[in-house]
């Protein structure tokens, strides 16, 4: 079983967005995402603004899914880690130097410029967009996944 690991701040939007839209639309046999965070606040959940988008656009429930602090273990099994900025990337490639060569920004695995920017705080519009810049990234991501499966 191979597994990509989507990494951002709390894991309570982006990355958990990113964890339930992969699992929804991957095809590919024995491969799964799961999420998680470099600074996780303790209880915290998923946000109720990513848990009505996902909801809505894949008619998927996180509304119990528990932010989860990432670990030396979680880098280690997985065989692709994607941040959502180039901050996270930057900061887990310095930390865990073993890994770098299986780390890198989603929207750079898609062939895309740029950061998926933190919506926290911000109108459910927003984190409507967010979502739209995931699901983009993630298609783009899976059909590169379907044409050479090398890459993890």
């Amino acid at each position: 079983m191979k597994k990509i690991l989507f990494v951002c701040t709390g894991n309570t939007c982006r990355s958990c967005m990113a964890e339930a839209i992969f699992n929804k639309l991957c095809s590919i046999d024995g491969l799964y995402s799961r999420s998680a965070g470099i600074s996780v606040v303790t209880n915290s959940i998923t946000s109720p603004e990513s848990v009505d988008v996902v909801k809505r656009y894949i008619d998927v429930d996180i509304s119990s899914r528990k932010a989860v602090q990432i670990t030396h273990s979680m880098l280690n099994d997985s065989s692709l880690i994607l941040t959502m900025t180039q901050y996270i990337k930057d900061m887990l490639t310095d930390s865990f130097q073993d890994f770098k060569n299986k780390i890198y920004t989603l929207r750079e695995i898609a062939s895309l410029k740029g950061d998926i920017a933190d919506p926290f705080g911000r109108s459910i519009d927003v984190y409507e967009l967010t979502y739209k810049q995931i699901e983009a990234s993630i298609l783009l991501l899976l059909r590169k996944l379907k044409e050479d499966t090398g890459i993890i």
